[in-house]
């Protein structure tokens, strides 16, 4: 058995870094949600408007876009917990919660893109150690030794441990996006417009109902919008 030199360990970890910081370049996925230009809803005289756009389900995920406008004197409170989808049933769909739309977009999602462009793991995480001796190899010019191989196996466990990594990665971007998008719960004061999204679980749907209270008698008022 040919003994590791200082110059075999030395491109060893070479290639090792390399790699590794590769696969920390690859994992990490892009927010579920695209960044596309929203229009928001413009206050008109006597009048509590919306805009509501659904966008493309990410994961089981159906993000909605709301924009209200409030042209009144009355000031109206929103409560995201109290926007609904209609199935075609007419039977009310509750919204998901931000964490809980940002584990399923981040897991369905951005997760899945973050395990796909890292696409080390498993066989291919094999193949990889597999590869190393041969790169190592034309690297240093000396016979890959069974030390090499093992550390060919350690490469491959390392890289799909950064995989992993990534998929954390993709769920904090999730649950940071949806947590800054997310419609807020405020006071929609005269001429005031308020924007975010609202997350429901993938399906068909037909309208958006929102439940507003109204800030002068308490009571509730129910606006409906057509699914679109």
């Amino acid at each position: 058995m040919i003994a590791p030199t200082q110059k075999t360990l030395g491109a060893w970890r070479l290639v090792l870094a390399s790699l590794v910081s590769f696969a920390l370049g690859c994992g990490i996925a892009q927010a579920p949600i695209k960044d596309t230009q929203k229009i928001a809803a413009t206050p008109q005289n006597g009048q509590f408007s919306i805009v509501s756009r659904a966008g493309d389900p990410v994961g089981d995920v159906t993000p909605v876009y709301l924009s209200v406008a409030n042209g009144t004197s009355v000031n109206r409170k929103i409560n995201p917990s109290q926007i609904f989808a209609l199935d075609s049933n007419g039977d009310r769909v509750a919204p998901l919660p931000p964490a809980e739309a940002a584990r399923q977009a981040g897991g369905a999602g951005a997760l899945k893109a973050a395990l796909v462009s890292g696409a080390v793991g498993g066989v291919a995480g094999a193949a990889v150690g597999t590869g190393l001796g041969a790169a190592a190899g034309a690297i240093i010019g000396e016979p890959v030794t069974a030390l090499a191989i093992g550390g060919a196996t350690g490469a491959g466990a390392g890289i799909y441990d950064t995989v992993g990594r990534g998929q954390d990665q993709a769920y904090y971007q999730a649950n940071t996006q949806i947590d800054a998008l997310a419609i807020p719960a405020a006071d929609v004061h005269q001429d005031f417009t308020v924007s975010g999204y609202v997350f429901f679980p993938k399906g068909n749907y037909s309208d958006i109902v929102m439940l507003l209270t109204n800030a002068e008698t308490g009571n509730t008022e129910i606006i409906k919008q057509p699914w679109r």
